[in-house]
């Protein structure tokens, strides 16, 4: 099955990271035996011609959207959709479909589907600059809608009056031309659990995120600073596993998730779990990256991680080849 690796200058913002982890992949689909090549598009002329003459049998997109930024996702309102062309095009892709990824870009979308389909979310509303926000208790958490790894959020972040509130909201739209997000503030743990395959062959693998306490600042939140830099670990999710399974496997099915993603989760003031994010590209530099941390946590192999990796990547691209029966 030729593969091709789709990426470009917003690459490691959107998705699985810089051209070192493309290479990665690229490396670990060979193994399996995949002949494999990166595509880095630089625009989206260089993509519909790409799409246009496809050489390969199927594609792995580290792009949400074609875009020349490189420091954060952005909302892309008008612009063009990987998933979209592809579909639009009959090209099969590793990954869930466009509506799924837009409304995973869109955290209030993804909180409004989840809590429609009985999934645990925090209390969130949607607010731009001079919105009613009588609504909104405090402490809360307001972050970009639109963003991953953590842009946007420090420890401004947490608010404890409306003041603060409007001034975080005011730089959100400055900073990132996006409507806040304003959600409870979850005062607990963090979780993350990577998802894989589909249907009866879901597999949900869920995981402890920690960072030591020095780190941290005001509040024990993962600030963009801690992220990508190996600072963050992963351990076993311990007596939340099955919480977390059950809450992440719900999640998938009612967002439509396909073949690869991971699924974050705080825990409330309650003592329960609640869904914060649902990334549909998920970062996947050896190691360092979660979703191959937490592969080694559930199947660690007598040959070390690197093998761990080339199996993750496999299982993933297995999953996308057979829905298409490739």
């Amino acid at each position: 099955m030729r593969i091709v690796l789709l990426t470009g200058p917003g690459g490691d913002a959107q998705g699985w990271g810089d051209m070192k982890v493309t290479e990665s992949v690229r490396e670990a689909t060979e193994s399996l035996g995949h002949p494999t090549r990166i595509a880095y598009v630089a625009d989206e002329a260089e993509f519909f011609r790409l799409a246009d003459r496809p050489d390969f049998d199927i594609v792995w997109s580290a792009l949400y959207h074609i875009t020349p930024n490189e420091k954060f996702i952005g909302r892309n309102a008008a612009g063009t959709w990987i998933a979209d062309e592809l579909d639009a095009r009959r090209i099969p892709y590793i990954g869930s479909d466009g509506r799924t990824m837009r409304t995973m870009i869109d955290k209030f979308q993804t909180h409004e589907i989840l809590a429609a389909g009985g999934v645990a979310v925090p209390f969130h509303a949607l607010l731009h600059s001079g919105d009613d926000a009588a609504a909104v208790t405090f402490p809360a958490f307001v972050k970009p809608i639109c963003e991953s790894r953590s842009v946007g959020i420090s420890d401004e972040s947490v608010v404890r009056n409306e003041d603060e509130l409007r001034r975080r909201v005011a730089y959100i739209e400055r900073e990132f031309d996006e409507p806040a997000l304003v959600e409870e503030f979850l005062p607990g743990d963090e979780y993350t659990a990577l998802v894989l395959g589909n249907g009866e062959t879901r597999e949900c693998l869920p995981g402890l995120v920690t960072v030591e306490e020095k780190h941290y600042g005001n509040h024990r939140i993962l600030r963009s600073d801690l992220r990508g830099v190996g600072l963050t670990r992963i351990s076993l999710a311990g007596e939340r596993t099955e919480e977390a399974r059950r809450l992440c496997d719900r999640a998938a099915e009612a967002m439509g998730c396909l073949d690869h993603v991971r699924i974050d989760m705080r825990v409330d003031a309650d003592g329960r779990l609640r869904i914060i994010e649902v990334n549909g590209i998920p970062g996947l530099k050896p190691h360092k990256s979660w979703a191959p941390q937490i592969y080694t946590l559930y199947h660690a192999s007598p040959l070390g991680e690197d093998e761990d990796y080339r199996r993750l990547i496999g299982v993933i691209v297995e999953s996308a080849r057979r829905r298409y029966s490739l």
